[in-house]
């Protein structure tokens, strides 16, 4: 338990402190009007209060990923509670702050528009599908789960199909109706279910006090196949949305859309993934004492060691009926809301990319219903082939990390270009490069399988190049630059 304790005071110090070094770097503006008003549409640019939209974010960043990607990433070890600690504070939360500031501040953008601003051209129209293709991943990835819960939860009287269609009528209805008409109402509701399980899990640990590993007991890979499946880059591809995801950066348009004033992003943007650090750390710390303890093995008995079948256990066993109900509702909502939220931002930058006025109803239809299609094909692919969702899913999760590690470089170069300190980026820039450049080389999954010395040495390689680059052209160019933010 000293373990946890250390680490959730570490997330929670964070946030008050390296928190208000990023912001104070970046430089908010309080007097700034924000697009919630400038160009306030009643659709997606409308004003918000800012506890309606740190739910909202929260609900849209955490998906399962907090919650199944924690519990899977638990089984490398101690070393999942460094990552999430770490990464959280000093790449995640910078990321989704900074991120979230540069959008505020271009318009309310979308992602592969600061991509294309920073990086190039050719690096706005590659993106601008790559990220379309990973929202529609997102959406389709978060379907099935919870519907193979809600089929469970009434006894199957509904089998899991029939719920499928009815999360996709949902993602439908919440993906063109304004923002505030739908998703400003429910997500609040189902942000506290998902709040209520993470603190419910949290003082169960303190009320039991399970035996849990601690870090000076060493940092072994606990994977099975643990050769093919090293703690780096493994385990910082299988624990994104806890640690960091570029997932996030896509999402944050819709709230950069909605704020009324700079002064509520860091608690927005900076406090959602230090909140969403600290919903991973619990489920990380639950799972630990599931896999590595005699009373955490005699509690799963003969049940499956699927995070869903953990998840259920422990809330189950800890929360009481009730409180199993709010935290199965959390788990529920939680990708489904994510989902939604996908379809909407990738309706979003087509119609951005294409210049198509999303006021009028027909244009919202128009440009949604490819992408739906699109969702339902590889929803149906992920049932037919029998690895097919393991494919997506993994191919989901380095897509998500791929889609950080650019997003820190567009970073890098826009304070670079403003005269700012540029190194709070850089540094989980090269680091994410290596974690991308490596899983691709070395994984046996969806990557090319080279020996990992090989994949090591190449990933060095281009990791290395990019720092050059950037040198190189912040040298070049560095008398030009004009602070445009």
């Amino acid at each position: 338990m000293v373990t946890f304790v250390i680490s959730l005071v570490l997330l929670v110090a964070g946030y008050f402190i390296y928190g208000r070094v990023t912001e104070k770097i970046f430089g908010i503006d309080e007097n700034r009007q924000t697009p919630a008003y400038t160009k306030q549409d009643g659709v997606d640019y409308v004003p918000m209060k800012s506890w309606r939209i740190f739910l909202i974010q929260f609900l849209n960043i955490a998906g399962l990923g907090p919650i199944f990607g924690a519990i899977m990433g638990a089984k490398f070890g101690t070393s999942s509670f460094l990552w999430i600690v770490f990464g959280c504070i000093f790449a995640g939360a910078v990321h989704d702050f900074l991120s979230g500031m540069i959008l505020l501040r271009l318009g309310g953008v979308g992602l592969p528009e600061v991509h294309g601003k920073y990086l190039g051209r050719g690096v706005r129209v590659f993106m601008r599908y790559f990220t379309v293709l990973l929202l529609i991943l997102v959406g389709a990835v978060f379907i099935s789960g919870p519907a193979e819960i809600l089929a469970g939860l009434v006894g199957g009287k509904f089998n899991q199909f029939f719920w499928i269609v009815v999360i996709f009528v949902y993602y439908i209805v919440a993906t063109l109706v304004p923002i505030d008409k739908l998703i400003g109402k429910i997500y609040p509701v189902f942000g506290f279910c998902l709040l209520f399980m993470a603190a419910g899990i949290m003082v169960s640990l303190f009320v039991f006090q399970p035996q849990l590993p601690e870090i000076w007991n060493g940092l072994d890979n606990k994977m099975p196949d643990a050769a093919n499946n090293p703690i780096f880059p493994m385990m910082f591809v299988s624990i994104a949305c806890g640690a960091i995801s570029g997932f996030h950066a896509t999402q944050s348009p819709l709230m950069a859309r909605c704020l009324t004033n700079e002064k509520q992003a860091r608690p927005i943007f900076y406090g959602s993934m230090i909140t969403e650090g600290v919903v991973a750390l619990v489920w990380a710390a639950a799972a630990s004492f599931i896999f590595y303890t005699e009373d955490g093995q005699a509690l799963l008995g003969t049940a499956s060691s699927t995070p869903a079948s953990i998840v259920n256990i422990l809330c189950n066993s800890w929360l009481g009926t009730v409180g199993a109900i709010l935290a199965v509702l959390g788990v529920i909502a939680a990708p489904i809301t994510s989902g939604d939220t996908a379809f909407r931002s990738a309706r979003l930058i087509i119609a951005e990319s294409f210049k198509i006025d999303q006021k009028p109803f027909v244009k919202r239809i128009l440009v949604a219903v490819p992408l739906f299609i699109l969702g339902l094909l590889v929803l149906i692919y992920s049932f037919q082939d029998k690895d097919g969702f393991a494919v997506i899913w993994n191919g989901f999760s380095w897509a998500n990390q791929f889609m950080a590690m650019v997003t820190l470089w567009a970073i890098t170069v826009c304070l670079a270009q403003n005269k700012k300190w540029f190194w709070i980026s850089l540094l989980p820039a090269l680091f994410m490069t290596m974690v991308c450049s490596s899983y691709l080389l070395i994984s046996t999954k969806t990557g090319f399988g080279l020996p990992h010395t090989l994949g090591y040495i190449l990933s060095g390689v281009v990791t290395f190049s990019l720092l050059v680059w950037f040198f190189v052209w912040k040298t070049r160019n560095s008398k030009n630059f004009i602070p445009s933010l």
